[in-house]
């Protein structure tokens, strides 16, 4: 006997958080399964918090950093909430609906606990829907690891960092200090 998963949609996940059901639950939608979201511990929540305040004024109006909050992935039915989400700067938009793969420049993980699902579940997501660039602070190995060129289900480039500067594919006048985004 075949045991089959039965899969949520986004229409699925949206009436849910309606009616109020998973109300009080960390949890976020991912290629079509409800998956828990362990705490955020003291140094994840604030170094992602570090980052993102110091990503803002490096990207000036040219793009929006939204800290945990979800975007939508119709084609694989998810609704990540990445750390950061470096995105369009379409607010009137976002008023109506979480940012699509199309407006998305940059997804930044922390990941300490959420490690494996980050390179794995995540990344596949991610690489599926087309977002061109995902970087993964491994808290663990005190490493960043960039991620860039989706292909299908995984990127094809892979750059693991633990000094010096990078620079975003959409935004390569920009220089990132790798040690403010590890420390």
């Amino acid at each position: 006997m075949t045991v089959t998963t039965a899969k949520w949609t986004l229409d699925d996940y949206h009436l849910m958080i309606q009616v109020g059901l998973l109300k009080g639950r960390n949890v976020e939608l991912l290629n079509g399964e409800i998956v828990e979201m362990p705490p955020e511990g003291p140094e994840h929540a604030q170094l992602s918090t570090d980052a993102g305040d110091y990503l803002r004024p490096l990207l000036g109006s040219r793009a929006i950093v939204r800290d945990a909050k979800p975007i939508t992935i119709p084609a694989t039915g998810s609704e990540p909430e990445p750390d950061l989400a470096i995105v369009q700067p379409l607010r009137t938009l976002y008023r109506t609906r979480h940012p699509y793969p199309e407006n998305v420049f940059l997804i930044i993980e922390y990941s300490n606990t959420s490690l494996s699902k980050d390179l794995d579940a995540k990344k596949k997501a991610y690489a599926m829907a087309g977002i061109s660039e995902y970087w993964v602070v491994d808290l663990q190995n005190r490493v960043l690891k960039v991620f860039r060129n989706p292909v299908k289900h995984d990127y094809t480039d892979e750059i693991t960092l633990l000094e010096g500067e990078v620079s975003p594919i959409s935004f390569p006048e920009i220089k990132i200090s790798v040690e403010r985004l590890l420390t």
